[in-house]
């Protein structure tokens, strides 16, 4: 990938984020550049398309709502996951194509970087994308893909309150256990610090990564479990 643009768009809420993401996606469908896009949220669930109505979230939701936790249902795939302060996300509108596998592995790759820089082991998985540090999760990844673009992305949690994924099975993962950065080095992290350690390798890693694809219009929505 010859180029992309990131921006850092701060704490910002879901609904705005989602709509921006369409936005830009619609922008780099029709050959605009690539963006990623870069944002914590306040406390939010989201539903994949493999979540059932949403089976896997474990506290009521009067609950929910009674600490203004929003639920939305969107297009990437995966199950349920969620999202707060404290935690990295990233969104990659890039052109993806029939590479979506080389996609995940690229999403996964950058990350595995990134958590190098603070002395840790990370690795994907090789069934539902996502990074591991041993046993523990501290990244989930979702995506769809339309128009030959990716939607939605990573979510890497830095310094994110680990009890609220008490109120999920996250990703539908009964036996899943989270973990962060600051859990694991023992101390907080700068959000700003791993944003951008974020970009520098997610351009080392997509360098020359290009995936279009003139043949034909391939438009379809590919999940990962998140």
């Amino acid at each position: 990938m010859t180029h992309f643009e990131t921006v850092n768009l701060g704490l910002l809420e879901y609904s705005a984020a989602l709509e921006r993401q369409h936005l830009e996606h619609s922008r780099v469908a029709a050959g605009g550049d690539p963006v990623l896009l870069l944002v914590e949220h306040p406390a939010v669930l989201t539903l994949g398309r493999k979540a059932r109505a949403g089976e896997h979230i474990l506290a009521p939701r009067v609950l929910l709502a009674s600490q203004g936790i929003a639920v939305f249902e969107v297009e990437r795939g995966g199950d349920v996951t969620y999202h707060g302060p404290g935690q990295l996300v990233g969104y990659p509108i890039f052109a993806v194509g029939r590479k979506v596998r080389d996609f995940l592995r690229k999403l996964e790759a950058a990350l595995v970087r990134v958590l190098a820089e603070y002395g840790l082991e990370g690795a994907g998985n090789d069934g539902y994308a996502g990074v591991y540090v041993g046993e523990q999760k501290i990244a989930s990844i979702g995506v769809a893909i339309k128009k030959n673009v990716a939607l939605h992305g990573f979510a890497l949690n830095v310094n994110t309150n680990l009890e609220h994924f008490n109120w999920i099975d996250p990703c539908g993962l009964p036996d899943v256990q989270m973990t962060s950065l600051e859990r694991l080095l023992g101390h907080t992290v700068d959000l700003l610090e791993v944003a951008n350690r974020v970009e520098k390798h997610f351009r080392l890693e997509f360098a020359g990564y290009d995936g279009r694809v003139t043949a034909e219009v391939f438009s379809t929505e590919i999940g990962t479990q998140t």
